[in-house]
């Protein structure tokens, strides 16, 4: 069980601070992280945190929305990144007609944060003059979404006008992988050695609330494969329905077959499944990639090699898909079309509030870490684990900002006062990285700016099962009988 997210402000960043940060970025390449703003949130239950955690050009077409940069080799050479605040993660209500517009401009302030990244990594511009244009074209798009949500007769939401202004932070060197070939190539724009750690010295630090006389103690488990056949897009339609590139980095997907930027509710019910049971509903995360400098077929694609997101994709060895129940109750059902995103694909920006993926090793799972990769000893698999929101508002299938139609249980078990507990979504990911990732580093596709921390990794889901087969899979939990 994990704490509530805690909300982080930041007001716009003046002329003088930004070209104080541009002056110690380009000056310097920078040893070590630098918060880009503070943050008092913690992490929740069995996740440790590093010490030094940060937490906190326009595109003429948005819906096609690569960065346009070429070649991760360049992007090594700087080491800092671009801090923007979060603004979808800033709104309460969107008014269903202003949806697509909102989603629009909030993909496209994405794709700035990205190319001002490119710019700045490439030395294709002074820092100064890169701020200076990300804030104006933010504030454009930063209006357009106060004007959109205004125009349906809602009231325009106020304050955002403050959240156009970035910065820029310095970061650590990233890893240079060695080649089989035992050359050191560029690994893009990281990991660095720092955010790897060994976890045979990792103290346990897992720890489960008692269950009740009354909980569920079933379970149901859906099996969908690996994704063996390498169906990869680097869309998210929860997102970024409708945008091209709207992740900026490449997910692996299972269940579902017709998850894309444009997918619908009709397409996605209308669609096969490589799920058991006839379960259509969409899983997807980012891809783990070996950081070892080969050149995968989406070396020249944006979402790929040219926002950074290089080396060999690992297929998972094994991917486990289990709801589960409350440890103090009986659950109820979930809609059909349900949308949940666990972690948070920004989080070295935004802080940990909503960081929630975890990382450990076969063997070691008492011991769960947020904020680094695992380094596995002999005989032992890197294990991803994203334990998904359990409680559910009654009325919603998505929101704004995409997490408040749901919410954790609490310390207790118990769910938030407003909220129903509803089957648990674990994802348990295990991969056969070569050396237990001693010999060969790996890190998770992320955003550009986002340096390829392990903090920001997160899951996506949608729930597309029939009632008929969610009803089962609650009298399954609620009967404490272990389902397939």
């Amino acid at each position: 069980m994990r704490p509530q997210p805690q909300r982080h402000k930041r007001g716009r960043l003046t002329n003088k601070t930004l070209a104080l940060a541009a002056v110690l970025v380009l000056g310097c390449a920078g040893t070590a992280i630098v918060a880009a703003n503070a943050s008092g949130a913690s992490l929740a239950p069995g996740a440790e945190r590093s010490a030094g955690e940060p937490s906190g050009s326009d595109r003429s077409d948005p819906e096609q929305s690569g960065s346009g940069a070429r070649g991760s080799a360049a992007a090594a050479a700087w080491t800092g990144t671009v801090d923007c605040p979060d603004v979808g993660d800033r709104l309460r209500e969107v008014p269903a007609p202003a949806r697509a517009e909102v989603d629009r401009l909030l993909a496209r302030m994405d794709a700035q944060v990205a190319d001002a990244y490119q710019q700045l990594a490439q030395r294709r511009a002074d820092g100064r003059v890169v701020l200076d244009g990300l804030e104006g074209q933010r504030a454009e798009a930063v209006d357009g979404v106060a004007d959109a949500i205004g125009r349906t007769g809602a009231e325009r939401p106020e304050g955002l006008d403050a959240l156009s202004g970035c910065r820029i932070t310095p970061g650590p060197q990233p890893q240079s992988p060695v080649t089989a070939d035992g050359r050191s190539r560029p690994s893009g724009n990281g990991p660095a050695r720092a955010d790897f750690v060994d976890i045979t010295r990792v103290r346990p630090n897992v720890n489960k609330p008692a269950r009740q006389r009354n909980s569920s103690n079933g379970s149901f488990r859906s099996r969908c494969g690996t994704n063996r056949e390498g169906r990869f897009n680097s869309d998210n339609v929860i997102v970024a329905p409708g945008v091209s590139n709207g992740a900026h980095h490449m997910h692996d997907y299972v269940g579902n077959r017709a998850n894309d930027a444009f997918a619908t509710n009709d397409s996605l019910a209308a669609a096969g499944t490589t799920c058991t049971n006839g379960d259509q509903s969409t899983y997807y995360w980012p891809v783990l990639r070996l950081q070892d400098g080969r050149q995968e077929r989406d070396a020249g694609a944006p979402g790929g090699g040219t926002e950074g997101n290089a080396g060999t994709i690992l297929t998972p060895k094994e991917v486990s898909i289990t709801f589960g129940g409350s440890p103090v109750g009986k659950v109820t059902a979930m809609p059909r079309f349900l949308r949940i995103i666990t972690g948070d694909a920004k989080a070295f920006t935004n802080g940990t509030a909503n960081a929630n993926a975890s990382w450990s090793c076969t063997g070691f799972e008492n011991r769960q870490l947020r904020d680094r990769y695992p380094l596995c000893p002999r005989g032992s698999d890197v294990v991803r684990t994203f334990s998904f929101q359990s409680c559910w508002n009654g009325r919603d299938t998505d929101s704004a900002n995409h997490r408040t139609h749901v919410a954790f249980a609490q310390a207790d078990g118990r769910c938030p006062r407003g909220f129903r507990a509803i089957p648990q979504l674990v994802q348990r990911i295990v991969y056969a990285v070569p050396g237990g990732g001693r010999s060969a580093l790996f890190a998770v596709d992320s955003f550009p700016e986002q340096l390829h921390k392990p903090v920001t990794d997160h899951g996506d889901f949608i729930n597309v099962m029939r009632d008929g087969l969610m009803n089962r899979a609650v009298t399954c939990i609620n009967s404490g009988r272990a389902c397939r």
